[in-house]
């Protein structure tokens, strides 16, 4: 069936694989501009979902939606040292415009915590202005140099979260808050197992004191960063004069978070659970829950068809996403690849001898049999239905992650694991001894995991004691 669909195996060559998928299944096609992907209709509203829930939850939280501008002054990127040093190399810049020079060139938005902490230095005075929580639906650039759809594209969507307290210890408690949404995010609707952790201060977000991340494992053993909380301390603050007088009437500067999720967990929905045949889409998240399949010839085509509309109106009023696929100019076996391909949970299938002996056909994306349910019983079990595919999905995952992870404490079977998954290992936390470790083996730190337990171990690599007390997860990563 791959083959038939052009879908390269997994096996084969995973990068072939992905973007075969991403094509055929229509949820993306390139721009013209390198970098740039366009975003078809069904890629667009399995964003749509992911981003009505997300913004649910973040509103849930107490933050309210605002907007900022696309374009921000090279100088306020030049405020905040490492901020600028980091994103320099990814930097857009505007130099003209209406015909003429620019006075001062301008930055297209990379993230936008230089320009919210110049509004926020004008807005925020007196303790009773705090906290501050706002969130950003927005399009970023970030000029790639090895772009792929949805992992790493020279634009792309996402939200950026910005927030402003009054002590240390409500922004830390803010960034992980706002991790722990993800978290939430990635297993109940995407279905993907993630780490929660903390990234060493190499791999850390440019400008932070700290940051905070949900890493996944992809079906080729690779990481993908899903999303990311920073505590920064007062670096912005400090650098955009945000000060505000606090009760006992001392002049302060804040403390501040950052937090996004992007377009790149479309990416890993995809290659958490996608397989041979195509996508395979967590059905809390899905564009299409459920597809009907009328199988018909020209005698039997007005029977079958008034039967499969009808139990489409019962199903979507049961308050499922469900599709009606009564398309004549193609074959019932070219609509099941199609659908398979497109990683719709569940499909059902009705032609005249089941009409006539008032049953349908079901099917899961994940296997198994075929099972024949009455028309009347079939749209108030599919709810229930698609809450075990998600279960099954989200254990299948975890299964697989499991299994690609292993405790190592020597380099040549460190090696050896990052070819194949993760490696459990102790690291001296040293940023030299960690970028020898990726020339040679092309693998990073991807998280100190929290809920690792605390040991005592040396590091992997070069045998000096372990900076963390506890192991830290390496892998090659997206």
């Amino acid at each position: 069936m791959a083959k038939e669909q052009g879908v390269t195996p997994q096996s084969q060559d995973f990068s072939e694989w992905y973007i075969d998928v991403i094509q055929k299944a229509e949820l993306v096609d390139y721009g013209p501009v390198r970098g740039t992907m366009v975003m078809r209709p069904y890629g667009y509203a399995l964003w749509e979902n992911l981003q009505r829930e997300l913004d649910r939850m973040i509103k849930e939280t107490g933050h309210e939606n605002a907007y900022f501008p696309l374009f921000i002054p090279m100088s306020f990127l030049q405020k905040e040292a490492e901020h600028v040093e980091g994103f320099a190399p990814e930097l857009a810049v505007v130099t003209h415009a209406g015909g003429e020079e620019l006075e001062e060139p301008l930055a297209v938005r990379p993230t936008s915590e230089t320009v919210i902490g110049y509004m926020w230095s004008k807005w925020i005075s007196s303790w009773r202005d705090l906290p501050v929580l706002m969130n950003q639906w927005a399009n970023v650039v970030r000029w790639e140099k090895r772009p792929r759809p949805f992992l790493r594209t020279t634009e792309f969507l996402w939200q950026e979260g910005h927030t402003a307290h009054a002590t240390r210890e409500e922004a830390e408690e803010e960034t992980r808050r706002m991790l722990g949404v993800y978290a939430q995010l990635a297993r109940d609707y995407a279905a993907i197992p993630v780490w929660e952790g903390m990234k060493t201060e190499k791999e850390k977000f440019a400008g932070a004191v700290y940051t905070t991340t949900i890493e996944a494992m992809m079906r080729d053993g690779k990481a993908l960063q899903a999303g990311t909380s920073h505590f920064l301390g007062q670096n912005f603050a400090r650098a955009f004069e945000i000060t505000f007088q606090d009760q006992d009437l001392e002049e302060k500067y804040v403390w501040t978070t950052s937090w996004g999720l992007s377009t790149r967990m479309i990416g890993a929905i995809i290659m958490a659970h996608g397989d041979d045949q195509g996508l395979i889409l967590p059905p809390r998240l899905a564009p299409i829950q459920v597809v009907v399949v009328p199988i018909y010839r020209k005698n039997t085509r007005e029977v079958v068809l008034e039967a499969a509309r009808e139990l489409v109106r019962e199903i979507r009023a049961a308050g499922v996403r469900v599709h009606l696929d009564d398309r004549d100019q193609y074959s019932p076996g070219y609509k099941f690849n199609e659908w398979e391909l497109k990683g719709v949970p569940l499909r059902i299938e009705i032609g005249p001898r089941d009409v006539e002996a008032g049953h349908a056909v079901l099917k899961s994306r994940l296997g198994g049999e075929k099972e024949f349910i009455g028309l009347r019983d079939l749209p108030g079990l599919l709810p229930e239905r698609l809450e075990g595919f998600h279960r099954a999905l989200y254990e299948r995952a975890l299964a697989f992650r499991e299994a690609g992870v292993r405790r190592v404490d020597d380099y040549d079977a460190f090696k050896a694991q990052v070819e194949r998954g993760f490696a459990a290992a102790f690291h001296c936390g040293e940023a030299v001894c960690e970028k020898a470790i990726q020339e040679e083996t092309k693998a990073t730190t991807r998280l100190i995991p929290f809920d690792f337990p605390e040991e005592e171990g040396v590091c992997v690599r070069c045998g000096r004691p372990s900076a963390y007390g506890k192991r830290v997860l390496f892998a090659k990563a997206y």
